[in-house]
């Protein structure tokens, strides 16, 4: 289902960070858990094609996204990728319906076929109908964050990237969100990478976990009952 190996370099005044980690996975959810800093949003970004010279390949669901050998390198508008932003990226001047919209549209100028009917059916699907006509800012928390997840299923993707899409959240929300994001992944049956700080989250919302520590792989494993 997802079958990668990144390697990229980043330099910065204060920082030089070099990205290695491969990994394959089965898994329907799967997350990669460890401390800021250990390159795990940086692994989404490359995903996503959003990162330059990123070396390696990719594959999602044995459809071939990069392979640097094969001169294979889509990108980010072909790579069928749904992400939500930790911070949500919501568009502030567009309604809830014209930011779903906007998720099927950048994929090129005109609507294609099936994508009203798409985005009716997760407006409904995910509460939406009586906001869809609301800006960002009269939306709750909750409200949001399932915007965002709309917005990332309109475009039909192959896989649906999740960066630390709690951790924006105060205490309270974010226990009573946590379960209510573990519903919704559920029911949408798209393979998604997570990835998390919080073992807390991991064990709601993944089934796999990858633990990453200075851009290199550290370990993989089923989520267990608890992650210490």
């Amino acid at each position: 289902m997802l079958d990668l190996h990144l390697r990229l370099s980043l330099h910065s005044e204060d920082r030089d960070f070099d990205l290695d980690v491969a990994l394959r996975s089965d898994s329907p959810r799967t997350a990669l858990l460890g401390p800021s800093g250990a390159g795990k949003s940086t692994v989404l970004l490359a995903i996503a094609g959003l990162v330059p010279h990123v070396r390696g390949h990719l594959r999602v669901g044995g459809s071939t996204l990069l392979d640097t050998d094969r001169g294979i390198d889509l990108p980010a508008r072909e790579r069928g990728v749904g992400f939500v932003f930790q911070d949500y990226a919501l568009f502030p001047h567009l309604s809830v319906e014209q930011n779903l919209m906007f998720g099927v549209r950048r994929m090129g100028h005109a609507m294609p076929a099936g994508a009203r009917e798409r985005i009716e059916a997760l407006l409904a699907q995910f509460g939406l109908e009586p906001v869809r006509r609301s800006l960002p800012r009269h939306l709750s928390g909750g409200q949001k964050q399932r915007v965002a997840l709309a917005r990332a299923l309109a475009t039909q993707p192959r896989i649906l990237l999740l960066d630390e899409p709690l951790s924006a959240l105060d205490q309270d929300l974010r226990l009573r969100l946590r379960e209510e994001l573990a519903e919704m992944l559920e029911r949408v049956q798209v393979p998604m990478l997570l990835v998390s700080h919080d073992p807390q989250d991991v064990q709601a919302l993944a089934q796999s976990v990858v633990r990453i520590a200075n851009g290199r792989v550290a370990g993989a494993q089923a989520v267990p009952a608890a992650l210490a």
